[in-house]
């Protein structure tokens, strides 16, 4: 079993930026990939950035650059970091974290708000 903490959301003006941590915890020599997901009020939840453990990284082409996904092997860690933001990126953000490079993903934390205000 594996545990996801997420932490660093809050309120923010636009334009400005915010970095999310995620720790996790339990049996994490089983984690492949972790990730960065978004739940946008009245939408699906959407997975925003993948971090691998083999040190490569894929996001949402729609983030046009914006938001930077980076990984700690040691501290079992995985963070995002959000510039420029839009009150359009008001949400939910989530941690993931998968076995395997399937794309299913078999844990996941409780989600931090973060707010961003014109």
């Amino acid at each position: 079993q594996v545990m996801l903490a997420e932490s660093g959301g809050g309120v923010m003006q636009a334009g400005g930026s915010l970095k999310l941590s995620c720790a996790a915890s339990g049996d994490i020599s089983t984690i492949g990939p972790m990730a960065w997901a978004r739940r946008i009020p009245g939408k699906h939840r959407d997975v925003l950035a993948v971090a691998f453990d083999d040190g490569s990284t894929s996001y949402l082409p729609s983030l046009k650059g914006r938001f930077t996904i980076s990984r700690d092997n040691a501290k079992s860690a995985v963070y995002l970091q959000m510039n420029d933001l839009a009150p359009e990126d008001t949400g939910v953000y989530y941690c993931a974290a998968s076995h395997t490079d399937n794309g299913f993903w078999d844990y996941w934390g409780q989600g931090t708000q973060v707010t961003v205000s014109s």
